[in-house]
Order: structure tokens, then sequence, then C-alpha cells
């Protein structure tokens, strides 16, 4: 009866800790890990891969992306959202609630606020030469209780850096196009 219990709080703790109903941050043992540095090259200028990036952000939120984004209040180079991210085949929904700033054409960088983990920041750094753009991803995360929160931290960055990748050839593709350079359909 009491491995019942155990497992169903365990149970409980996970679903609230990767909602984001549930921060655990007590600064107990706190390790932070990289998360990146990886990059891509886009073949358009970059304040058009700038504009393709930030735009679900600072302009309306296209209506393909509403099941992954919710910005809560939104500011000319601030916004406050909320991200939604699929798991476990969708049976699980992570959410986040991050800053967004923006440095046009430069840097947009995330911070956590609320999130399964208690420490993470991110940036997009973008870097034009010759028409083309580099777009850089780095950040960090941090998590809580020494070698167990390593071990959570390092599954969550996983996920958090296989979003981030996924993401890249969306916005190559469309900020290519914008630039009239992508492949035609």
């Amino acid at each position: 009866m009491a491995a019942i219990a155990v497992a169903a709080a365990g149970g409980l703790a996970y679903y609230l800790v990767v909602t984001g109903k549930l921060t655990l941050d007590t600064g107990l043992g706190r390790q932070t890990r990289a998360l990146g540095p990886f990059g891509i090259d886009i073949d358009a200028p970059a304040e058009t891969v700038f504009d393709v990036v930030a735009a679900p952000y600072l302009h309306r939120t296209p209506r393909a992306m509403a099941s992954h984004l919710r910005v809560l209040d939104r500011g000319t180079d601030l916004v406050l959202a909320e991200h939604y991210t699929p798991l476990h085949g969708g049976r699980l929904t992570a959410v986040t609630l991050e800053t967004v700033a923006f440095d046009r054409p430069r840097r947009i960088a995330f911070r956590l606020v609320r999130g399964p983990v208690p420490h993470l920041t991110e940036q997009f750094a973008l870097s034009a030469r010759d028409g083309m753009t580099r777009l850089d991803y780095s950040g960090e995360i941090g998590m809580d209780y020494g070698a167990a929160g390593q071990w959570w931290a390092d599954r969550v960055a996983a996920a958090w850096e296989a979003a981030v990748r996924s993401s890249f050839a969306g916005i190559k593709a469309e900020a290519e196009r914008r630039a009239g350079r992508g492949r035609p359909n």
C-alpha cells in the first residue's frame, strides 16, 4: 500500500513539474549546464530572419501556432508568453512561461519565469555577412538538488534543444521564401 502511495505521489509530482504547475526553486545544490550552442546559415538578410522569429510574439500569433504559443502581454521590445510543448506522444504538454526580449536585428533572448526547471536562459543571436544570416542558439539551464537535479536538467535540456533544432528548418524555409531565395513549391 505504501508503494502505491509513493508511486502516486511521484506521478503527481512529475505531472505538476512537467506541466509548469509546480516549479521547485530552492537554490539547494544548484547546478547549471549549457544549452547548445548550435546554429544554422540562412540565405536571407538578418532583418528578415529576425522578423520570422519575432513575428508570432510581436504581432498577432498565427492560428497555426496557437497550440504552441500564447502571448499574455505584448510590448514593443518585450513580451510575456506561454509555450506549449507536447511530450510522450502528445499525452502530456509541458507549459513554460517566459519573457522574450528583442534587440533588432541582433538578438532575441528568453528567460524562464515558470516551468519544469527553476533557471533557464536562452538566446537566438543573428549575424549578417554577404547577404546571409547566421542564426545561433545558446543558453543555460539550471536545476537544484545536486545529482538528481542534474539528471532532470539533462532530460529537459534534450527535449528543449530538440524543439529548437526542429524550429530551425521552418525558420530557414520561411526566411528564404520571404527573401525570394527558397526553393519553389
